[in-house]
C-alpha cells in the first residue's frame, strides 16, 4: 500500500482537461452561507429566477462608475429566504439590508435597526429606523419585519434557513417603528442571526403580492389577510392550503428583489450576467458606484483574462495557482482575506456502506488532507480540525480529529467487511480545488480497493440532488457566517437538518442533536464552550466528512479600484469602491 503521493498531482494535471471537457456545469459556489456549504449550503424554496431584463449590457442610466465583476458562479436565487449559497448571498446582500449587521470584526453592530435591548430571558424590543424606503416606494415599517421572519417560518415557504428562526414564538408590533420578538427558549446567538443574509428584509407589498399571485395559481379564492389567519391557527386546513401553494411562493419576490439596500436590480439574464444600480433614495449615503455587474465567467483562466485586459475590474475566486500570474501583473493584485468557511468531503450516512463508523473512519484516516492543502490549493488556508474555523465562537483546539493513518484505515475496512474495497462514487461540481481534490481522493482510495467514480454536476443540480440524498460522497464547503458554533454544527448534523438546510451527511445520531439542542439554550458561554466541545469529540467519533481545511478567499483586484474588500464571510464589500482612471 503506497503511503507517500508526493507525485500524484502532476498525473491529475494529465488528465485533467480531458475530465472537464466530458463533464457539464456551471457553478462553484459553496453553501453559506455559509455558503453556506456554503454553506451556510444552497436550494430552491419557492421558484426559479425570472430574467428581470432583456439585454444585461444595456448602459445603466446613472451617474458614477460601473463595477465589474466576473464571479465563477450564478446566483440561485434573489429572494434572501430562499437559498442558502453565497453567490446568491453575493448579491443580495446589496439589495437587502438586516435588522443588525455585523462588522469588520464579527461585532454586532446597527442595521435597520438603531437600538435593541433584552426585555426578559426571551424578548427582545429592537427600535427600527426611521424614513428608510423600499425600493417599490413602500415604507420599512415593524410590519415588514413582522412579515418577512413569519414567511421565512412559513412551511409554504418551505425555506432551508428555517432553522435560524425556528426558534421565533412570536413577532409582535409595538408600534410603526418598535417590534419586539419573543422566542421559545433563550437563544444566545438572536443577534448574530438576525445580521445573516437569511435576514434581509423584503419589501411588505412585495411579499403581499407573492402570496397573493401564488394563491391565485393555487386556485384558492382567499385574501393574505385570511392565508395569515389561517396561518395563525394552524390545522389541517392550513396544511392543506400551504402545501397547495408551495411551488409559487417566491416567484414574485425572486424577479422583483424589492429591498432597502443601496443597490437595487437593473437587469439579470440567467446564467451570464446580473447588473445591480445606484438606489438613489438609500436611507443613507449613497452608493458610490453607480452600477455593478456581476459576469458569470466558470472557467478560472478566463477569469484571469478578464482582469488582465481590463473586461473587469474583480475576478473571483483566483485559483491558488494562479495567484502568482495575477502578481506578476504591473496593475492587479490578489486580495487575501482569512476565512470562517470549511472545506470538506462528506458521506451520505443512508447508504451503504456510508452507514458505518468504521468505513467513514477509515477514509478520514486514508487520505492525507496536508497533501490536498500543498498539491491542490498550493497552501492557501490551514487544516480542519473539525468543522468550526478558529475564529468561530465554540472552536476548540484540543479536539484532535482522525488525522493520517493509512495502516489504521485498512484495519477499519477490515473490520467492517470490506477488507477488499468497494465500488463508489463522489460527486463535485466544477470548482477546479474540488474536482482535483475528487480526483485526488479517487487515487488515493484506490489503494484500498475501492473503485470511485467521479461525477460532476451543474451546480443547482448538485445542490439539489444532495439535498434529495441520491449521493454517496461528495465535496462541498460551508461557511459559519454568524461566527457562532450553533450555525457551524446545527444545521450541517441536527437530524432535523437533512437534506437542503444543510446536513447532506443525513446525520442522525440522539447524542449529538441533544447537544446542539442544549448549544443554542444555553446563555452562559463558558457553559455553551463545554456543550460545544463535546459536540464536536462526538463528531470525530461520528466521523460523518472528512474536514479538510479552512481557506483563505483570493479575489483579484485592478489596481485602480479602491475601497473593496471582502469580509470573512465571503461577502463583497462593494458599496464604498471608486475606479480610479
Amino acid at each position: 500500500m503506497k503511503s507517500n503521493k508526493t507525485f500524484w498531482l502532476l498525473a491529475v494535471m494529465l488528465v485533467f482537461s480531458l475530465f472537464l471537457a466530458a463533464c457539464a456545469g456551471d457553478g462553484t459556489g459553496e453553501e453559506d452561507p455559509g455558503t453556506d456549504d456554503d454553506p451556510d449550503t444552497s436550494e430552491e424554496a419557492g421558484g426559479d429566477d425570472e430574467e428581470a431584463g432583456d439585454d444585461v449590457e444595456a448602459d445603466v442610466d446613472v451617474d458614477g462608475d460601473h463595477l465589474i465583476l466576473a464571479v465563477s458562479s450564478d446566483l440561485v436565487s434573489l429572494d434572501p429566504h430562499g437559498d442558502n449559497d453565497v453567490p446568491s448571498s453575493n448579491v443580495r446582500s446589496n439589495i437587502y439590508e438586516t435588522l443588525v449587521k455585523q462588522d469588520e470584526d464579527m461585532e454586532i453592530v446597527e442595521g435597520l435597526a438603531t437600538d435593541w435591548e433584552e426585555v426578559d430571558d426571551t424578548t427582545w424590543a429592537f427600535t427600527l429606523r426611521e424614513g428608510v424606503q423600499f425600493h417599490d416606494g413602500s415604507e420599512f415599517t415593524a410590519s415588514a419585519v413582522k412579515a418577512n421572519l413569519e414567511r421565512v417560518l412559513d412551511p409554504a415557504m418551505a425555506s432551508p434557513r428555517t432553522f435560524l428562526y425556528e426558534m421565533i414564538e412570536e413577532v409582535s408590533v409595538e408600534g410603526d417603528h418598535e417590534v419586539h420578538i419573543t422566542t421559545e427558549y433563550p437563544f444566545a446567538p438572536l443577534l448574530a442571526h438576525l445580521a445573516h443574509d437569511a435576514g434581509g428584509m423584503i419589501s411588505e407589498e412585495a411579499i403581499t403580492t407573492d402570496y397573493e399571485q401564488a394563491l391565485e395559481e393555487a386556485g384558492h379564492d382567499m385574501s393574505v389577510e385570511e392565508y395569515y389567519e389561517l396561518r395563525a391557527e394552524g390545522g389541517e386546513e392550513f396544511e392543506e392550503v400551504s402545501g397547495d401553494i408551495a411551488e409559487y411562493v417566491g416567484t414574485y419576490v425572486a424577479s422583483n428583489p424589492h429591498g432597502t439596500g443601496f443597490f437595487q436590480l437593473f437587469e439579470r439574464t440567467s446564467g451570464e450576467e446580473t447588473t445591480l444600480e445606484r438606489f438613489e433614495d438609500y436611507w443613507g449615503e449613497n452608493a458610490l458606484p453607480g452600477a455593478v455587474t456581476f459576469k458569470v465567467i466558470p472557467e478560472p483562466g478566463a477569469r484571469l483574462a478578464e482582469l488582465e485586459t481590463y473586461n473587469s475590474h474583480i475576478a473571483d475566486p483566483i485559483q491558488p495557482t494562479d495567484v502568482s500570474n495575477v502578481e506578476a501583473l504591473e496593475d492587479a493584485y490578489v486580495n487575501t482575506q482569512e476565512s470562517v468557511s470549511l472545506s470538506y468531503i462528506g458521506f451520505n450516512m443512508e447508504k451503504e456502506p456510508f452507514d458505518d463508523a468504521r468505513v467513514r473512519q477509515a477514509i478520514n484516516l486514508a487520505v492525507n488532507q496536508e497533501e490536498i492543502i500543498e498539491g491542490i490549493y498550493d497552501g492557501n488556508g490551514i487544516p480542519a480540525l473539525g468543522p468550526l474555523a478558529p475564529d468561530v465562537f465554540g472552536y476548540d483546539e484540543d479536539v484532535s480529529g482522525l488525522g493520517y493513518e493509512p495502516e489504521r484505515a485498512q484495519e477499519l475496512l477490515e473490520e467492517a467487511g470490506y477488507g477488499d474495497g468497494f465500488e463508489t462514487t463522489i460527486w463535485t461540481n466544477d470548482n477546479e480545488q474540488r474536482v482535483e481534490t475528487a480526483l485526488y481522493v479517487q487515487d488515493q482510495l484506490g489503494d484500498y480497493g475501492i473503485d470511485v467514480e467521479i461525477e460532476e454536476l451543474e451546480w443547482g443540480a448538485f445542490l439539489d440532488r444532495t439535498a434529495n440524498g441520491e449521493h454517496d460522497m461528495f465535496v462541498l464547503g460551508w461557511s459559519t457566517v454568524t461566527a457562532d458554533a450553533d450555525y457551524g454544527l446545527y444545521a450541517l448534523f441536527h437530524s432535523s437538518a437533512h437534506g437542503a438546510t444543510g446536513n447532506r451527511s443525513f446525520v442522525d445520531d440522539p447524542e449529538l442533536d441533544e447537544l446542539l439542542d442544549a448549544g443554542r439554550r444555553e446563555g452562559d458561554p463558558e457553559a455553551r464552550q463545554e456543550i460545544y466541545s463535546e459536540a464536536q469529540e462526538l463528531l470525530t467519533e461520528i466521523a460523518p466528512m472528512l474536514y479538510v481545511h479552512h481557506q483563505n478567499y483570493l479575489t483579484g483586484v485592478r489596481e485602480e479600484v479602491d475601497g473593496f474588500w471582502v469580509d470573512a464571510l465571503g461577502i463583497y464589500q462593494l458599496k464604498d469602491v471608486t475606479i480610479n482612471d
